[in-house]
């Protein structure tokens, strides 16, 4: 068969709309439970990209027919020897050498850029969760991929919310909270918090469990946090943001993030959460994600289910979400390839 790979960007508008079906029927089988591929969010990755970050896109043709995609993203401002990928074939034309082709290429080209090594992410299905194709992780393991790290979705029906337990348990936690008062806010981050943000959000990949994903913190301030702003902007997600600011010191010293995208007003994510470690032990971070999902649910009532992802080893945010009422969906890994 006849495996044609060319390179494109956003002011190509065919392959765009091309890479945007396949993606689109790729979601519909593959995970059916999530919200449609969002167009909004997909063609923002051309015209709004994250900050620091260079994306290369490539389309597959199967005898003429678009027939899958590639995605490589190339952090510019840390962790230069790394990328991620994304690589989707069309269901109904798998399984005849287009992920094959199309990683030999994004393998080349990474090379040419300079990568040593590259992240991507499969899922799998968990005992009494719903189906997954197991082809996403024998693709992995036959490109010579090693699993780095294993994560968890897990998904909240608000109808089952128990919310005496939960009042319950906040209660509970503000009493070792004294001191800390919440303050919530929507869309862009309010200026007086703006460098607390930009220090919490550096402490991400600093804090959270990476297995052995060898991935550096980034470098935020305030200006690449302005830039993921407009590119989440961009994206049509609508942002719930609330943190927990130490009345002594003025500071936001924890934070939490949930969205809801363009795409179905149904369902939200549950985003970052952290707490600065110096204000650890007080149970901030139950406190603000579950004042949070309140200040969510009050301006989004159509939001049904809220999905998060944790490392499987993160066993303190584990504990929160379950307390909240998340349960297990689904598992995926993060492969590390080195070139």
């Amino acid at each position: 068969m006849s495996i044609a790979i060319a390179p494109f960007d956003g002011a190509d508008r065919a392959s765009v709309d091309e890479a945007y079906r396949i993606g689109s029927a790729a979601r519909d089988v593959d995970l059916p439970e999530l919200p449609p591929f969002c167009r909004q969010r997909f063609d923002a990755l051309f015209h709004t990209p994250m900050p620091g970050t260079e994306s290369l896109w490539a389309l597959a043709r199967l005898e003429g027919a678009p027939a899958g995609y590639l995605q490589l993203d190339l952090p510019q401002m840390d962790n230069t020897d790394n990328a991620t990928v994304e690589l989707t074939v069309h269901p109904e034309l798998r399984r005849r050498g287009v992920g094959r082709a199309l990683h030999e290429y994004g393998v080349r080209l990474l090379r040419e850029h300079g990568r040593k090594r590259v992240v991507g992410m499969t899922v799998s299905a968990l005992p009494g969760g719903p189906a997954r194709s197991v082809a996403g992780d024998a693709f992995a393991a036959a490109t010579g991929a090693q699993p780095a790290l294993s994560e968890v979705r897990r998904r909240l029906d608000v109808d089952g919310i128990d919310r005496v337990a939960l009042r319950a348990a906040l209660a509970e936690a503000r009493q070792l909270a004294e001191g800390y008062r919440s303050v919530c806010w929507q869309g862009a981050t309010p200026q007086e918090y703006l460098s607390d943000i930009a220090y919490l959000n550096g402490r991400l990949l600093m804090d959270a469990p990476m297995g052995d994903v060898q991935w550096e913190p980034e470098q935020v301030d305030a200006e690449r946090i302005r830039g993921k702003e407009r590119a989440l902007d961009a994206r049509g997600r609508r942002r719930y943001h609330l943190g927990m600011r130490h009345e002594a010191s003025g500071r936001l010293v924890a934070w939490t993030l949930l969205d809801v995208g363009a795409s179905a007003d149904w369902h939200a994510f549950q985003q970052i959460t952290i707490v600065d470690p110096d204000h650890r032990g007080h149970r901030l971070g139950l406190i603000a994600k579950a004042e949070n999902l309140h200040h969510l649910l009050t301006h989004e009532p159509a939001v049904r289910v809220i999905d998060t992802m944790n490392a499987a080893s993160n066993t303190y945010m584990v504990a929160i979400n379950e307390q909240l009422g998340f349960r297990p969906a689904e598992s995926w890994t993060d492969w590390q390839l080195t070139l």
